[in-house]
């Protein structure tokens, strides 16, 4: 873009112009919307092709439209060109109450409407509202300026609904517009709805195409979460090959940040053998002046022993890392990880092994039987007990055993033992009767 205006200045002075007079001829209230829209798409692009210093300009770019849309005269919308560049800004950040206010001054008809209703449900954030009004519509536009926008809008207006359909909607948006950010918003979705929608070979496949194009966009951050997502949710060892093939055109720190990720996401999840793998590898990819990314290896690989024969050493070797080597999330995960080993190494309470006593037994059928415990004693609903129920209640009250020796007797025991006695009885005497002749 600075070459650009550079250009336009050198040019300017080999007509004899001042630069002055040269920006005044070319000013964007003269330049058609179709043209400023061109020059827009190209920043955008190469924001995602690496060139982080056009974002200033992509927000002068957006209010310099959008001012020249609302002021140009109605008749510059008979250009169809100019009717798209609308489109395209409203569905480019731009500010969605211009479109309406172009549709709403638009008086030869020159704005789809329906295009304008569903785009408008979709700034409002009801793309659901939108979703089979523009599926109709959007194969008229298949292959015009505007197509690939209205594409990339259906695939998110039905990505809860249907990924699958979804999917279809982004692969027709980024195919017409290779290496553009519409390519890079398409293939960074499409990578998320393969994840949740079980097709890992997709996901895979739009992975290795983002890490070939995009690695240098300012959402890259993004599609390293949603590609260890999509890693960890099918990790095996078809896959891993995969895995290190996309990783292949990182360097070595985007590669150590995203098998770091793994790592955590691994270990969170209980998956010991790829939890200590990516931390290994982390490891190797770390130098020795690199201690945050060593301590978190360390602190990965360390979690998954906790549960382990190992967990002693995992907790020595998690409670040696420098607390100043770990962020906050993670000094909050090896607390927890600690917390847990240390319920695990308890030794039982002694109480806790003891069986319950045949008086406190006792105590609780009489409670039971007499209607004192009918409910909670903080409970509002509880039923009051009265005193004689409450001397009812106590286990003195329950008569004793004529032995002393063997303690006081049970009473539902002794009424099961009871019954299972007059049954055997039955039996005996039944079986008598057969045997006489």
């Amino acid at each position: 873009m600075l070459k650009a205006i550079r250009t336009l200045l050198l040019c300017a002075c080999a007509v004899g112009t001042t630069p002055a007079t040269a920006v005044h001829a070319q000013g964007p209230e003269d330049l058609a919307p179709y043209k400023m829209l061109r020059s827009l798409q190209a920043i955008q692009d190469a924001i995602v092709l690496g060139d982080h210093s056009a974002a200033e300009m992509q927000r002068f770019m957006l209010a310099a439209i959008d001012k020249r849309l609302r002021e140009a005269d109605p008749t510059v919308f008979d250009d169809p060109r100019n009717v798209d560049a609308a489109f395209i800004y409203a569905m480019s950040g731009g500010n969605p109450e211009t479109l309406s206010y172009l549709a709403n001054h638009d008086i030869e008809g020159n704005f789809d409407t329906r295009v304008i209703d569903a785009l408008s449900h979709y700034l409002a954030g009801k793309g659901g509202l939108m979703v089979e009004s523009l599926a109709k519509a959007v194969p008229e536009y298949r292959n015009s300026r505007v197509g690939p926008y209205l594409y990339l809008v259906l695939g998110n207006a039905t990505a809860q609904q249907n990924p699958a359909k979804s999917v279809q909607y982004y692969d027709w948006a980024r195919l017409t517009s290779p290496g553009t950010n519409i390519e890079e918003a398409a293939l960074r979705r499409s990578i998320a709805l393969a994840t949740r929608g079980g097709m890992p070979d997709k996901g895979f496949a739009y992975s290795l195409s983002y890490a070939r194009r995009f690695l240098t966009s300012p959402y890259a951050s993004q599609f390293a979460d949603v590609f260890v997502e999509l890693a960890v949710a099918n990790y095996n060892e078809k896959t891993e090959i995969k895995i290190q093939e996309i990783l292949g055109f990182m360097d070595k720190p985007r590669q150590r940040e995203v098998y770091l990720r793994i790592a955590r996401r691994a270990a969170i999840g209980g998956m010991q053998e790829l939890a200590t793998l990516a931390s290994t590898r982390a490891q190797d990819l770390s130098d020795a002046a690199d201690a945050g990314p060593k301590a978190l290896a360390s602190l990965y690989s360390g979690l998954v022993g906790i549960p382990s024969k190992g967990i002693l050493e995992a907790v020595k070797d998690i409670s040696a890392i420098p607390e100043a080597e770990l962020s906050p999330r993670d000094r909050a995960l090896r607390e927890a990880a600690r917390v847990i080993a240390e319920e695990v190494l308890r030794a039982p309470n002694p109480e806790s092994l003891t069986q319950a006593s045949v008086s406190n037994v006792k105590s609780d059928i009489t409670m039971e039987e007499s209607g004192v415990a009918t409910g909670s004693g903080d409970s509002p609903f509880a039923t009051p007990a009265s005193e004689a129920a409450l001397k009812a209640a106590q286990p003195n009250a329950v008569p004793q055993a004529a032995s002393s020796e063997q303690g006081p007797v049970d009473p539902v025991l002794d009424a099961f033992l009871s019954t299972g006695r007059s049954k055997l009885d039955e039996i005996d005497s039944l079986l008598k009767g057969e045997d006489q002749p």
